[in-house]
C-alpha cells in the first residue's frame, strides 16, 4: 500500500472519488479560470451533479448533513482551483443563511436548486459600508403584501454568474436579510470601476442595483432587524470552508514544489537532497498538519452544534490557514528557483489567491476582534 502524505479526515472512498473528478474536470481548467478572470460555470454545475456543493445540508434537501465532508470537499476542490472554491463558499453561504434562518417555504422553494446547480452571491457590501453592515444604504419598505427594495451593492464575488442572492437592506426596525432571485424585476448588475482583483479570480466582481425590486414578505429570511446577526452567524460557519481552502492551496504549493525539488539537479544532487531544503518542507509540513487538525475541529463543531465554539474556532482555523497558505507560496516559490517565478508555472497563482483570502471573507484583524471577544467569555 502507497503511504498517503496527507491523512484522509473523511472516508478514503469518499476522497478518491472526490479527487477523481478534480483531477479531470477542474485541474486542467484551472489556469485558463484564473487568466481569463470567468465564474467556473461548468466545474460548478458538475460538482453539483456529484452531489458535492450542497452536501453539509440535511438528506431531506439532497446532502448529507455533514460539514467534515463539505470541508474535504473546499480543500480538494480549491487543491487544483481556489477561484472553484470561492464560488463554492457564496454557494454555501446562501443555502447555510436560508437552512439556519430561512421559513419553511423558502426553504422548499430555493434550497432544493442547488443540488440542480443554482449560482448564487451574498450580497452584503455596499460601497460605504465594509465590513461594517450595522447600518446601510440600501433600504427595504413594507408595502402590501410586498417588499420593496432600493439602493446598490458593491463588490460582490460570484456576482457575473450569480441566479439567485442573499442581500442585506435596512428596514424600519434595522438591517434586514433578504432572498432575491436573479430575474427579479428591478434588478440589475454592472461591472465597476474597482471589479477586479488580482487573486480569487472567479469573474468581475460586480455591483447590484435595486430599483423598486418587489419580493413577497415571505422572501424576509428571519426576523425583520436581524439580518446582522443572520449573516454573521452565517459568515462563522463559511469561515471554515474558507480555511479549507486556503489549505488546499498551501498543499497544492507543498506538493508541487516537492516534486520539483526531488527531481531538480543541483551540484550533483536533487534540490531535496539539501538539508536547508528539507528543513523547509518539515516546518511546512507541520504547519499544514496542525492548520489541518484545526480546521476539522472547527467543522466538527459545526456538525455537532456547537454554537459558543463555531466563532472561536472558525476564525482561529481561517486566520492561521490563510497566513500559513501565503507563507507556504513563498517559500516553494523560493524553493523551484526561477522556475518559481515563472509564468507557466502554477506559483503566482497560489501566492495570489493565498494573499487575496487574508483579506476577503473576513479580513485577519477582523479574525483577531472575533478570538479575542470569545477569550472574554473564559
Amino acid at each position: 500500500m502507497v503511504a498517503r502524505l496527507w491523512q484522509d479526515m473523511v472516508e478514503t472512498t469518499f476522497i478518491d472519488e472526490l479527487r477523481t473528478l478534480v483531477r479531470a474536470h477542474i485541474e486542467p481548467n484551472a489556469a485558463a479560470i484564473d487568466a481569463n478572470d470567468v465564474y467556473p460555470v461548468d466545474e460548478i454545475r458538475r460538482l453539483a451533479r456529484a452531489g458535492y456543493n450542497h452536501i453539509f445540508l440535511p438528506k431531506a434537501y439532497g446532502g448529507r448533513g455533514s460539514y467534515r465532508h463539505a470541508l474535504a470537499v473546499f480543500e480538494e476542490a480549491s487543491y487544483a482551483s481556489a477561484a472553484v472554491g470561492i464560488s463554492l463558499i457564496t454557494i454555501l453561504q446562501a443555502q447555510t443563511i436560508l437552512y439556519l434562518f430561512g421559513s419553511d417555504s423558502l426553504k422548499r422553494r430555493y434550497l432544493p436548486k442547488f443540488a440542480d446547480g443554482l449560482i448564487s452571491a451574498y450580497a452584503l457590501t455596499e460601497a460605504n459600508h465594509g465590513s461594517d453592515i450595522r447600518s446601510l444604504d440600501t433600504k427595504a419598505k413594507r408595502v402590501g403584501d410586498e417588499w420593496v427594495l432600493n439602493g446598490e451593492k458593491s463588490f460582490i464575488t460570484s456576482g457575473s454568474a450569480a441566479e439567485f442572492f442573499i442581500i442585506l437592506a435596512e428596514t424600519d426596525t434595522g438591517v434586514s436579510a433578504f432572498a432575491l432571485p436573479g430575474d427579479t424585476r428591478g434588478l440589475s448588475t454592472y461591472v465597476g470601476e474597482n471589479s477586479a482583483t488580482f487573486g480569487l479570480r472567479n469573474g468581475p466582481h460586480v455591483n447590484l442595483v435595486l430599483d423598486d425590486v418587489r419580493l413577497p414578505l415571505d422572501h424576509l429570511i428571519g426576523i425583520e432587524g436581524k439580518g446582522v446577526r443572520a449573516a454573521v452567524t452565517t459568515l462563522n460557519y463559511s469561515r471554515t470552508m474558507a480555511a479549507g481552502i486556503s489549505l488546499g492551496i498551501a498543499r497544492a504549493a507543498f506538493d508541487k514544489s516537492l516534486a520539483h525539488a526531488r527531481q531538480r539537479k543541483v551540484f550533483d544532487s536533487t534540490v531535496f537532497e539539501k538539508q536547508g531544503i528539507q528543513w523547509y518542507f518539515a516546518d511546512m509540513l507541520t504547519r499544514i498538519d496542525a492548520a489541518r487538525l484545526l480546521t476539522y475541529r472547527a467543522a466538527d463543531a459545526l456538525d455537532t452544534q456547537g454554537e459558543a465554539d463555531v466563532p472561536r474556532l472558525s476564525s482561529e482555523a481561517k486566520l492561521m490557514a490563510a497566513a500559513l497558505a501565503t507563507e507556504v507560496a513563498g517559500t516553494a516559490i523560493q524553493i523551484c528557483g526561477a522556475y518559481g517565478v515563472m509564468e507557466n508555472s502554477p506559483y503566482g497563482r497560489y501566492l495570489r489567491d493565498a494573499k487575496a483570502y487574508e483579506i476577503a471573507g473576513g479580513a485577519s484583524e477582523i479574525l483577531r476582534n472575533t478570538i479575542g471577544k470569545a477569550l472574554m467569555g473564559y
